[in-house]
């Protein structure tokens, strides 16, 4: 599929004409700006700025998946995910962010890390951007959870995380879109 960027830009671009912040919170900065359109027209768009964040899809050598399970408030549920985390700085290195939040909340370490990419949750109001990795050769050790961090480590097959997924057992985007392309490289 080949697009013509520069045209694009010009015709689908929006510039900011002025910006009002809404709120600072310690994960979420919201801020509100009026936007001039390609045709003239101006616009609100309301964007909520994130620090950037990574996940990592843990592989061991028999396929399986670690996983987690853990209560996520706004869904007022448990819901699956793969280990994952804000960055702590905006310029903290990705990579050594991802090993990080990997030995902290589930114990593991990996020998191997390979990033698979890139994804943005919700770009309709969201600039957050998540770097995704997969992690093989495993080893298990002590986890180091956060205080306020309550979470179950559980492994699971990654063929049966990509029927989940496709069965709609999964809601998690990160992890949706993490396993299968995490099956997909490994050949499952």
């Amino acid at each position: 599929m080949h697009f013509d960027s520069e045209n694009e830009q010009s015709r689908l671009f929006e510039k900011k004409i002025s910006s009002e912040e809404i709120f600072n919170g310690v994960i979420l900065h919201v801020v509100r700006d009026q936007v001039g359109l390609s045709n003239g027209n101006t616009t609100v768009r309301e964007v909520i700025r994130h620090i950037g964040a990574v996940c990592v899809i843990p592989v061991t050598e028999n396929n399986e998946v670690v996983v987690e399970r853990q209560y996520r408030y706004p869904l007022d549920r448990v819901i699956l995910e793969i280990p994952a985390g804000k960055l702590d700085a905006p310029d903290e290195d990705r990579l050594s962010a991802a090993q990080r939040e990997l030995m902290e909340e589930t114990g593991y370490t990996a020998d191997e890390w390979t990033e698979i990419g890139d994804f943005h949750p919700a770009p309709a109001y969201s600039d957050e951007y998540i770097t995704m990795y997969l992690a093989r050769g495993l080893h298990k050790g002590e986890r180091h959870l956060d205080a306020d961090e309550f979470l179950d480590v559980y492994t699971v097959p990654l063929k049966d995380l990509a029927d989940d997924v496709m069965a709609g057992r999964i809601s998690d985007a990160k992890t949706q879109v993490a396993i299968l392309k995490a099956a997909r490289i490994l050949g499952i």
